[in-house]
């Protein structure tokens, strides 16, 4: 699976109901596998050198984590709603409702180690 890109819909469907949280504050989860949403913009020269690292780690765990993309100029409720302020911001989803972010331009050894951690946690 190629990196997807999503908008808001395909987010509240594919990804979480941010719309929705649960009791707990925690993100009502959707996937059927733990999810990477990079949030980018067209603009951001960081986010066109991440792009083809995204692709080949998804490629890589194909089946394992799923990778979605969100433009954040064309989303902007998405990114208020996850307090994206800079790009590229790299969000994790944990099956069990939790998150992380990662802000800014990761190497490729850092996000095959964020990948593993949603893997392998």
């Amino acid at each position: 699976m190629k990196v997807q890109k999503l908008n808001k819909e395909g987010f509240l469907r594919n990804v979480a109901d941010y719309e929705r949280p649960s009791a707990e504050g925690k993100v009502k989860f959707l996937g059927q596998r733990p999810a990477i949403v990079d949030f980018y913009a067209t603009w951001c020269g960081p986010c066109k050198m991440l792009a083809p690292m995204l692709e080949e780690i998804a490629e890589t765990y194909e089946g394992q984590v799923d990778f979605y993309k969100v433009d954040i100029d064309e989303n902007r409720d998405t990114a208020l709603a996850y307090n994206i302020r800079s790009v590229p911001t790299l969000q994790l989803f944990h099956p069990n409702g939790t998150t992380e972010k990662q802000i800014g331009l990761p190497t490729k050894m850092e996000l095959i180690n964020m990948t593993n951690k949603l893997v392998y946690h």
